[in-house]
């Protein structure tokens, strides 16, 4: 017997609750984009010794200052600086001990007989040793997406590589022998409308499209590509609900699948499934039209890749319902809306399950039930970051 379907926020619990992947060491100019597994902590204070914050002359006490040598970044001066005394030193080089300010070409002068003069204030232009961070202080903390500023902090406190979540890689399998994948629609044969947008939106989620095959509808070629191993997630679009060519459940069933969720009570998107492969690889069902597969893809999908990526879940948006939105009881129905910069949420017309218009412009969905409060989920773009 078919289990019931379950409400939007189970379906969602459920897809969300997957152990992330394995993690793996990753140099940092290969870690750009994925997620971190273990907190960067400093293995040393930075900077590692008092350096001057400025180019100009390391001095000890109050000036006139005989020059006693040179330092530039990268060198150490062998010996600690004596009241009257000064050092010519770059940006960035460690201090001489004794170095009680760093004067600033701009502020310095000579004295007749060649002496170093200008004002002294104590503790000028020095960057104390640790000013920066400290020895084990928490740089980024697991579960981050790394942007490229992180992994030049990560370098410049020493690090050569970091422990990461692999981005999970997706594939995509198109059902339908009416779907076209070029060329104008007609009575009888439809364009794929997700399958350009998925590399793009998998991309969004995390993860990494590694290819897309269109199966029509026939039994064999959809198990054949489900069979694949060489994915983390498939895709699947259309299939899933209960027609005479959708073929989905049958083919689970063949290949020992479990169903983790089989029908969501939401509208669009209600005929969206989850299942786990033997050996954990998972299988998406979305629904054929497109906008519900949107649905389909923001209630599954998406929980599921940052799971697997082991990224931090953003909490939910929760905000009072728009009075303009009907009440559902026992569904969630699910809204394409836009939210402009100043706060200003508008319900977008035209968002027929067949139809990308409203979604296409769209920054949020609304999920909405018979409660006074809504759910503001955001939609993946596809842009970079």
């Amino acid at each position: 017997m078919k289990p019931a379907a379950m409400s939007w926020d189970q379906a969602r619990a459920i897809a969300g609750s997957a152990w992330p992947l394995p993690a793996t060491a990753a140099r940092l100019d290969q870690a750009l984009g994925a997620v971190l597994a273990d907190d960067v902590r400093a293995p040393a204070g930075l900077p590692a010794a008092d350096t001057a914050a400025m180019d100009g002359y390391a001095t000890c006490g109050p000036g006139p200052w005989r020059l006693a040598g040179h330092v530039l970044a990268g060198q150490l001066h062998g010996a600690a600086l004596h009241a009257g005394e000064a050092v010519e030193i770059a940006t960035g080089a460690a201090v001489p001990p004794g170095t009680g300010a760093v004067l600033r070409y701009e502020e310095a002068g000579r004295s007749p007989c060649g002496a170093i003069t200008g004002p002294s204030r104590p503790g000028r232009d020095i960057r104390p040793a640790g000013s920066d961070f400290q020895a084990g202080q928490l740089l980024i903390a697991a579960g981050t997406r790394l942007t490229a500023l992180m992994l030049g902090l990560a370098a410049s406190a020493g690090c050569d590589e970091v422990l990461v979540r692999p981005r999970p890689r997706v594939s995509v399998i198109i059902t339908g022998a009416e779907v076209r994948a070029s060329g104008m629609p007609s009575a009888s044969l439809t364009r794929d409308a997700l399958g350009p947008a998925m590399t793009g939106l998998v991309g969004s989620l995390g993860a990494d499209l590694a290819w897309v095959r269109r199966v029509g509808d026939a039994e064999g070629p959809l198990a054949q590509a489900l069979a694949r191993a060489d994915t983390d997630v498939h895709v699947v679009t259309g299939g899933s609900s209960a027609g005479p060519t959708d073929r989905l459940h049958k083919v689970l069933a063949d290949a020992g699948a479990e169903l983790l969720v089989d029908g969501v009570r939401c509208r669009p998107g209600h005929p969206q499934l989850l299942a786990a492969l033997p050996g954990g690889r998972r299988v998406v069902g979305l629904p054929g039209n497109p906008f519900a597969a949107v649905a389909g893809l923001v209630t599954l999908l998406a929980p599921l890749l940052t799971a697997w990526s082991g990224s931090v879940q953003a909490a939910d948006a929760v905000i009072r319902r728009p009075d303009d939105v009907p009440r559902r009881p026992g569904r969630t129905m699910l809204l394409p809306v836009h939210l402009d910069g100043r706060g200003n949420l508008r319900v977008l017309p035209s968002s027929s399950p067949a139809s990308l218009l409203a979604a296409a412009h769209a920054t949020h969905l609304l999920a909405a039930g018979d409660r006074d409060t809504a759910v503001l989920v955001p939609l993946p773009t596809g842009l970079p970051a």
